[in-house]
């Protein structure tokens, strides 16, 4: 309840230095992005109930790591599961993995980054023009696997409209102190016609990578000396650099656009290459079955991932009083995820593919606009090896949506919808088991000309569990467990309530968005004290579940100001607190996070600095260890070097230093947070180029 309080304290009284302070209307705007993976139609992040972001190409570069939950998880709301350097996806409001619907443009990434924490998603943002970030129930148009959020990465390789350009295009290129590691792209375009080719490729090479400490937490540390009985081997005390955490990734992608007066065609494909070490892993060789092999205990685990993408997307505008829009949208997916006991010992083999396709078309009646969608995904998921622990599955749905909003010239504004979906699974093993599942929402919001913006929003979804969840039996390395699913699993449902305050002017902006979610039968992992394969038995159960929380963020620009500099300060805060009915924790749950940043700007020069706060994390699940909190602070200057004649605007030569401090940080949402911390300090410079 404190966290509660801090929220609606903190933004106000941002917000209330930036009111002090606010210039004249004709001196700059804060921009709000638009948001496209919304349904209906295109709406400013600050016009809806929702809390949701976007990042831009220049904001993505900026932030860019190596995984795309790394890149994101200084946004509000935003946390990062983070296994090394190779693998993490997003976690929103302390929900992650099968809750978090990761897409590329609209359509799902079609990969196994769900199925557990080391498997990388098939898109990093290292390629993408835009990010967007919905928190909270995004089921009504995405499916029950979103009924935490959805992030959205755009790559633009299809293009709804003529660039105003004939040619042009990017290149980007970086090095990284903390792991002799070089990052970078090229992205080209060319108009002939009613035609756009986009062509792109990019590549990452970092090596293992130097942190500050020893890799061992000291409470997994005491904890262990205290099993033992005496002083806890000196190998476990690494420190330096991390064994094992090296990632090299390729991309290379191409689409073809034809664009009309009302219409628009396009078809893409995107080749994705990676290789990533498992630090920390607790991938053991048989003794008996690497006899005689010298070279046994240098073999390190690591992992192979491929995939190949087609992507098909059209859209026609209409003008018949009633229909007012087409788009068809469809993907398939070749995803091949190899596990390596060492070079030349492939172990498991993940063999997934995919297909998934979107109708939605955009209708008025009246004052009242919405849109009706159709979405069906077939995917096919084996796993193949000693350590598969889940036999072959298929899994297929189809969804129905409607959705409907209206404004009234007032500023008060509603808007809902319903969906209904089936979802079949059949597993080689277990055979088949099927859901119905049904979502709604519907939501309430008021804006006034003098910048205030108020909204209610009600949301229920559910979600079929997954593969995993149903089928899952056998060793799960990487989270050192050995896993049992329950074939007898219900849907997992959940009610949402959502308010938010916000308040925008020229030059300064606040909000306060409050969440409680209420889950019936949740879906988790469980110990149960039994031991298999030397490996701790967990088995996926159900409980009743409460998700509270929320995001406070404020921004403000002041022109002309100390320094004879532009300004922009801006900061967020967000918290969550999630228990189950039984009074235990749910795991795997940020802490409260502040993130605040400044930056000067003199045209050719700016200087900016980035702090981040994350408190105790002293609610851990159970079987979970503490983790303390920790401050890492950012320092960046960008030298805007198209003044001088170098590439066209926003061209800039750039260099920041990361965790300038060198502080050891161990997120509470990692699985490996007491063996592998993360990155010490960095020194990232770089170019970024347009033409």
């Amino acid at each position: 309840m404190k966290y509660l309080f801090a929220a609606v304290a903190v933004a106000p009284l941002i917000a209330g230095m930036a009111h002090a302070h606010a210039q004249a209307e004709d001196e700059v705007r804060i921009e709000q992005p638009v948001i496209v993976t919304l349904p209906g139609l295109q709406r400013t992040a600050g016009e809806l109930v929702s809390n949701v972001a976007a990042l831009d190409r220049k904001e993505i570069v900026e932030s860019l790591a190596s995984t795309l939950g790394d890149t994101l998880d200084r946004q509000p709301g935003v946390a990062s599961t983070s296994f090394g350097q190779g693998a993490s996806r997003p976690v929103l409001r302390g929900l992650g993995a099968e809750r978090v619907q990761v897409l590329t443009n609209g359509i799902g990434v079609i990969d196994v980054s769900a199925a557990s924490p080391d498997h990388q998603v098939a898109t990093d943002g290292i390629d993408a023009q835009k990010v967007e970030i919905l928190r909270g129930p995004a089921a009504l148009v995405y499916g029950g696997q979103a009924i935490g959020g959805v992030v959205n990465v755009i790559d633009g390789l299809i293009m709804e409209d003529l660039p105003k350009r004939t040619f042009g295009g990017e290149a980007y290129a970086a090095g990284n102190s903390v792991n002799d590691g070089t990052e970078g792209g090229v992205r080209v375009q060319a108009v002939g016609g009613p035609l756009v080719l986009t062509l792109t490729a990019s590549q990452r090479n970092f090596d293992d990578y130097d942190f500050p400490g020893i890799a061992e937490s000291d409470r997994l540390h005491a904890l262990e000396e205290a099993e033992e009985g005496e002083a806890h081997e000196e190998e476990a005390h690494s420190s330096g650099t991390l064994e094992n955490s090296f990632v090299d990734t390729q991309t290379y992608a191409g689409g073809l656009s034809w664009i009309g007066e009302t219409a628009f065609l396009g078809l893409a494909v995107r080749r994705a290459e990676s290789q990533y070490g498992l630090p920390g892993s607790s991938h053991e060789h048989d003794e008996e079955e690497h006899e005689g092999e010298e070279d046994n205990e240098e073999a390190l685990p690591f992992i192979d991932m491929e995939q190949t993408r087609y992507d098909l997307r059209g859209g026609i505008s209409v003008d018949n009083g009633f229909l007012t829009n087409l788009t068809v949208s469809a993907s398939q997916a070749d995803y091949t995820h190899t596990e390596f006991e060492g070079p030349g010992e492939p172990g498991t083999v993940f063999v997934s593919d995919g297909f998934e396709g979107r109708v939605e078309v955009g209708h008025v009646l009246g004052p009242v606009q919405g849109e009706f969608g159709i979405q069906y995904a077939d995917t096919s998921l084996d796993a193949i090896g000693d350590e598969a622990f889940i036999a072959a599955t298929d899994t297929t749905s189809f969804g129905v949506f409607l959705y409907e909003s209206e404004d009234w010239d007032n500023g008060l504004g509603i808007e809902g919808g319903i969906r209904a979906e089936q979802v079949d699974l059949d597993n080689r093993d277990n055979g088949s088991v099927s859901f119905d599942l049904f979502s709604a929402s519907a939501g309430v919001h008021r804006h006034w000309e003098s910048g205030w913006f108020l909204g209610a929003q009600v949301a229920w979804a559910e979600r079929a569990p997954n593969s995993s969840e149903l089928f899952a039996d056998g060793p799960h390395l990487a989270t050192v467990q050995y896993e049992i699913g329950d074939s007898t699993l219900g849907k997992e449902r959940g009610l949402n309530l959502e308010g938010t305050i916000r308040w925008e002017s020229e030059t300064a902006s606040f909000g306060v968005n409050l969440f409680h979610t209420d889950f019936a039968d949740f879906i988790y992992l469980g110990p149960t004290g039994a031991v298999q394969d030397d490996l701790p038995v967990f088995t996926f159960r159900q409980q009743d579940a409460q998700f509270t929380g929320g995001e406070a963020f404020a921004e403000y620009q002041l022109l002309e100001g100390p320094f004879k500099a532009d300004w922009k300060f801006d900061a967020g805060l967000d918290f969550v607190r999630a228990e189950f009915d039984d009074g235990s924790n749910v795991p795997y749950v940020p802490p409260v996070t502040l993130n605040a940043g400044a930056e000067a700007d003199w045209g050719a020069l700016a200087l900016g600095a980035k702090l981040t706060w994350a408190a105790d994390q002293d609610s851990p699940g159970t079987g979970q260890l503490e983790t303390d909190g920790y401050v890492t602070a950012d320092l960046h200057a960008d030298l805007d070097i198209a003044r001088y004649g170098f590439g066209r605007q926003g061209t800039k030569l750039f260099i920041e230093a990361r965790n300038v401090t060198d502080e050891e940080v161990r997120p509470a949402t990692s699985v490996l947070k007491d063996i592998v911390p993360l990155p010490g300090r960095n020194i990232r410079a770089g170019i970024r180029y347009l033409f």
